[in-house]
């Protein structure tokens, strides 16, 4: 619990006397924390940040100056509901980020998971499902409703409909506009986005194998270039990931996509 007389949080800092904060916890000047929020061990809140609603926030994370955290959805049907949001431990959230809390309609929680790097100006709307390790560059934009899964990399100012799927390992180019599911492992980049290979660097980075790359690349070509309707591409693909496994990701992507994959 925190203590008036903690000199790691600023005197002019307004901190509800319910607000959980572990005994490490910094806080800068002008920073509002709500009476329902809970912040662990190592976490470092900038100057001027605003925390609110029921909001949890795990160890080590550095949240910067002028974020709103777990403020209410910006949905019309949301009517005062108890929803949260929930971040994990080691992320780094940039200046001017906005997370909401979720929405009765979908699991009332916004979820950041472990060592996400946030950067400035970005929006992660209600019920947003956010993995590990993923990079959101910045302005990037969430709709609501979002799944980004791990290691997915969002180029500066990228907009993502809401209710889309964002695979893991998949990078998008600045500007980018999403309305439907990106697949694992997908370069995406335009508007609104195409496909445009396999993020084979980005693989290499990560210690994929130069096998499993070529195998991811011809699991590409499969669903991509190969005139197959989708339902006798993921046959091929089911096939392939006897051979490599790291296919399997990709094709329970695809049997799980509501939105369609871009194209």
């Amino acid at each position: 619990m925190h203590s008036e007389n903690n000199q790691l949080i600023h005197s002019s800092a307004i901190i509800e006397p319910k607000a959980e904060l572990a005994s490490d916890v910094e806080v800068g000047p002008y920073s509002v924390i709500g009476a329902n929020v809970r912040i662990d061990s190592g976490t470092r809140i900038g100057s001027h940040v605003v925390i609110r609603g029921t909001t949890s926030i795990g160890r080590n994370n550095q949240i910067y100056p002028f974020c709103s955290l777990g403020e209410a959805p910006q949905d019309k049907k949301y009517k005062g509901e108890p929803t949260a949001l929930e971040i994990g431990d080691d992320n780094t959230i940039r200046e001017s980020c906005t997370l909401n809390r979720g929405t009765v309609q979908d699991v009332g929680v916004t979820r950041i998971g472990n060592d996400n790097w946030i950067m400035a100006y970005v929006h992660i709307a209600h019920d947003c499902q956010i993995g590990n390790h993923t990079i959101f560059a910045n302005g990037t934009t969430l709709g609501g409703h979002v799944h980004v899964d791990d290691y997915a990399i969002l180029g500066g100012f990228t907009m993502v409909h809401q209710f889309c799927k964002i695979g893991a390992h998949i990078i998008t180019a600045g500007g980018s506009v999403l309305f439907k599911d990106v697949p694992p492992y997908v370069m995406a980049a335009g508007y609104d986005a195409k496909p445009h290979g396999i993020n084979a660097e980005g693989l290499k980075r990560r210690g994929f194998s130069a096998e499993t790359t070529l195998w991811l690349k011809r699991a590409y070509k499969t669903l991509y270039k190969s005139g197959l309707t989708l339902e006798e591409a993921k046959l091929q693909l089911a096939e392939q990931r006897k051979e490599c496994a790291d296919i399997g990701l990709l094709l329970d992507f695809l049997e799980t996509s509501t939105r369609g994959i871009i194209r």
